[in-house]
């Protein structure tokens, strides 16, 4: 049986399936990259310009990704979308460069932040990386036990994370004191090339609405549950992400942004003291936990559906008799963040995530063309993207133009990442001739 087969046992509803949309985009990167792009495009008006534009790109991949949801259900969501709209090759080669690059090396990176934080607040007697093993280890075994206890958690941990912003943003537009006018005042010319710039940081805090596609065989009602959680959950996102921005320019002003190391715990120790620097360092732990939370939970049934496929290891297309989850999928993702985590190089990997993953964005967004051209399988989907061919093609043009931005910021890493990827085509042939 192919990757469209549906997984028994347990449904995640709409509530769950939104706080996974929202978990697989909020990590760090918003505690963090705001910095990173009001030194890019240093004045306020860019910063925003960037941010909203970013949301635009977000919110057009969600309406693309809610078509192709609403048309073409089941286990493996954009690695089915690759495999069904472009070449088999393509759809293996995506779920390979997860495997080796995208989801791993983002997790390991993610579960170092998450120690480096929990350091930060608490004294611990041991070192950073026990504490990120052990985040990875504690997040798959959780996993094990069960669609609906990993769908519980990562969802606790993203009301969590909304509430951790929400603060941010109280604080920053409403309580603290209004930033300098030397401050406010733009501290730069900004350039396309820094503009550019800096929307790889902003497009990589967006990024992961796509992952929650990877268990639509295991939402219940999914061609009416996941278009709407796609949307609301990335608007929602959006929201907050302004909110986060706004309120750091009216508290640092965009000179001070630049400078803040840590922006979101400057601006709310300007209302709550040291306090709130506390309060922030242990939000930024507990958003990388759901981060985390949310890809343990989505990415390993990828692994699944390639098995499912004929593409990979048999026992990856195993259930487990009583939970129902993929459970040897989780355990294999588990133990590679674990060792990337190890490993030191998480940080470089961290580096090349962008280059790989919107190029995959963009060639599946392209899938939709492909698709309504093929005519609808079975009935027209309730959801069609709106504006469609005109946003399908700005989301599209977008992904491509940062990933080309990101060679010419980062070249020898860009080429290294893809070449990590490349080394899934081998993989494929043999695969496919094995399966003959």
């Amino acid at each position: 049986m192919g990757s469209g087969h549906k997984t028994d046992g347990p449904r995640l509803g709409l509530f769950h399936t939104s706080m996974l949309v929202m978990g697989g985009i909020v990590g760090s990167g918003i505690f963090m990259n705001p910095q990173v792009v009001a030194t890019d495009a240093p004045s306020a008006t860019a910063v925003m310009v960037a941010w909203l534009l970013g949301g635009a790109v977000a919110l057009s991949g969600g309406f693309i990704w809610a078509e192709l949801a609403a048309a073409r259900p089941g286990v493996g969501g954009q690695y089915a979308y690759l495999r069904d709209g472009v070449h088999p090759a393509a759809g293996f080669v995506y779920g390979w460069s997860n495997l080796v690059v995208t989801q791993t090396g983002g997790m390991a990176a993610v579960a170092v932040t998450f120690a480096r934080y929990t350091h930060a607040s608490v004294a611990l007697p041991w070192a950073e990386s026990a504490s990120a093993v052990a985040a990875l280890a504690a997040l798959t075994a959780i996993n094990l036990m069960g669609l609906r206890v990993g769908g519980t958690v990562q969802s606790a941990f993203m009301v969590a994370k909304i509430g951790a912003i929400a603060l941010l943003v109280v604080c920053g537009l409403l309580l603290a004191p209004a930033a300098s006018p030397d401050a406010a005042a733009p501290s730069g010319e900004p350039g396309l090339r820094g503009f550019l710039a800096a929307m790889i940081a902003v497009l990589f805090a967006y990024g992961g609405w796509a992952t929650a596609t990877f268990v639509s065989g295991e939402i219940d009602d999914a061609t009416r549950t996941l278009p709407r959680a796609l949307l609301w959950g990335t608007a929602a996102v959006v929201a907050l992400y302004v909110g986060v921005n706004a309120a750091c320019l009216r508290t640092l002003g965009v000179s001070g942004l630049a400078a803040s190391a840590a922006p979101a715990a400057e601006v709310v120790s300007r209302v709550m003291g040291s306090s709130g620097a506390q309060a922030v360092a242990v939000a930024v732990a507990v958003s990388t936990l759901g981060f985390l939370a949310q890809g343990m939970l989505v990415c390993p049934r990828v692994y699944y559906a390639m098995a499912r496929d004929g593409l990979f290891f048999e026992t990856l297309g195993r259930l487990h008799p009583k939970t129902g989850v993929p459970h040897v999928a989780i355990a294999l993702q588990g133990a590679l963040a674990i060792v990337t985590a190890l490993s030191g190089t998480y940080e470089q990997i961290l580096s090349w995530v962008i280059t790989v993953d919107f190029v995959f964005l963009a060639a599946t967004a392209a899938t939709v063309f492909v698709f309504r051209a093929r005519g609808p399988v079975g009935t027209i989907p309730a959801m069609r993207t709106p504006g469609h061919p005109f946003t399908t093609l700005f989301f599209v043009t977008v992904s491509l133009a940062v990933v080309a931005s990101t060679f010419i910021e980062h070249p020898v890493r860009s080429l290294l990442g893809w070449a990590l990827v490349a080394s899934g085509v081998p993989v494929y042939f043999m695969w496919r001739r094995k399966r003959r």
